[in-house]
């Protein structure tokens, strides 16, 4: 009973996630192949992970496990349901030692892919197109170099989900993917700038598609 619940809880989400967004699963995404990967993205609201999960094919969806803060899907039953029955997310506790949340990311990493997002907390200034990266992006890929890293930009979540609002507003999101990455060796200051350089890349190319 709980697995019938948990997959049509999975499809009504999805619909529900494309009518109120109207993203549209970017070919990039709908091709992926099925090998692990890291899509990393940029966040402005609980969700983010949603666009990117609902925009890959079933049969990739239910080898991907999104990353999330466990005080926050932890703080009720309906999204401890959720977190864990529905998305198999990969909660990680603030107050836990990072090299236990390595841990944890690194082992799920051997089965499924991973959706994370490497700001941390939420981007609440406007002025900021990305905050800088947290360093455990560069600890997960360096610890498993053989896995490439996809960055995925996220336009308007944060508008559809505002802070403080409990029903999304209607608007229009879009993903943007761009080319795979891997660890190359860099040290972490040099990774660093090259996984954000990567999804940067692709608001620019958000930009040109809104100019055109």
């Amino acid at each position: 009973m709980k697995e019938f619940l948990a997959a049509a809880l999975d499809f009504i989400l999805c619909r529900i996630t494309i009518f109120i967004t109207g993203v549209r699963p970017p070919q990039e995404l709908l091709n992926i192949g099925e090998g692990t990967k890291i899509y990393y993205a940029n966040h402005a609201s609980h969700g983010d992970f949603l666009l990117i999960f609902v925009s890959l094919p079933y049969r990739v969806r239910k080898r991907v496990r999104p990353v999330a803060a466990a005080e926050y899907w932890e703080s009720g039953s309906v999204r401890r349901f959720l977190a864990k029955n529905v998305f198999n997310m990969v909660l990680i506790s603030r107050r836990k030692d990072p090299l236990e949340a390595l841990a944890q990311m690194s082992d799920a990493l051997q089965t499924h892919s991973l959706i994370i997002f490497p700001e941390g907390a939420r981007k609440m200034n406007d002025d900021l197109a990305l905050q800088p990266f947290k360093s455990g992006i560069f600890r997960l890929a360096q610890q498993c170099p053989d896995v490439p890293l996809v960055p995925v930009w996220i336009k308007n979540a944060r508008n559809v989900l505002p802070k403080g609002f409990f029903m999304p507003i209607p608007l229009l999101c879009e993903l943007i993917v761009g080319e795979e990455i891997f660890y190359g060796g860099e040290n972490k200051g040099e990774f660093l700038q090259k996984a954000q350089d990567a999804l940067l890349a692709m608001s620019e190319t958000q930009n040109d598609r809104t100019k055109a």
